[in-house]
């Protein structure tokens, strides 16, 4: 049975208007900044992992959110590292990674993991938006949106409304807000 209260564990406002907005209609949306640790793994691996451990540290229902950034021309990569990534080598360096690379394709994920407490497997939704790697464009508020381009605009020349009809996150959000409506869930 879907929750009527959920922690989202998130310490990012930005990701967290993000998300109120797309799923505060269907439930209680409270947000909790923990800091977990995290594994290395896959983006699944990751997301069920994290989920698991903040579900053990809340002792209810949480929702957590893994964000990555895969370059199609590095095998995936930065991949669920792209916060340590942008970190480390900021808009400009992630741009240089894919400087001998012709393809400058990237899929922006989201992943979104699901756990009604603790012992219980987390339930994974994930969205990914198709783009490319660009030279910085837009306002550098949020992350690495001016370099992630969709259909001739980064994320960053879009407004909100704009973006949260085609990104990962919305994809993904989509997803868990269906199951969430679902009786049965």
């Amino acid at each position: 049975m879907a929750p009527k209260e959920l922690n989202f564990i998130t310490g990012n406002k930005n990701k967290l208007a993000e998300v109120k907005v797309m799923l505060g209609d269907v439930v209680d949306l409270r947000s909790q900044a923990l800091d977990l640790v995290e594994i290395q793994g896959s983006i699944d691996e990751i997301s069920a992992d994290k989920c698991r451990r903040a579900a053990e540290a809340v002792q209810g229902p949480v929702l957590v959110e893994d964000t990555c950034l895969c370059f199609n021309a590095l095998k995936e990569l930065p991949g669920p590292y792209i916060k340590w990534f942008l970190e480390a080598l900021g808009l400009e360096g992630l741009n240089n990674l894919l400087a001998g690379f012709s393809d400058k394709s990237a899929q922006a994920v989201c992943t979104f993991a699901y756990s009604a407490g603790p012992g219980h497997e987390p339930i994974i939704f994930q969205g990914r938006t198709d783009g490319k790697i660009v030279p910085a464009r837009g306002p550098p508020n949020f992350g690495w949106d001016p370099i992630f381009e969709y259909e001739g605009k980064t994320y960053a020349e879009m407004d909100k409304v704009e973006k949260n009809k085609i990104s990962h996150r919305f994809i993904a959000m989509e997803k868990l807000k269906t199951w969430l409506q679902e009786p049965s869930s």
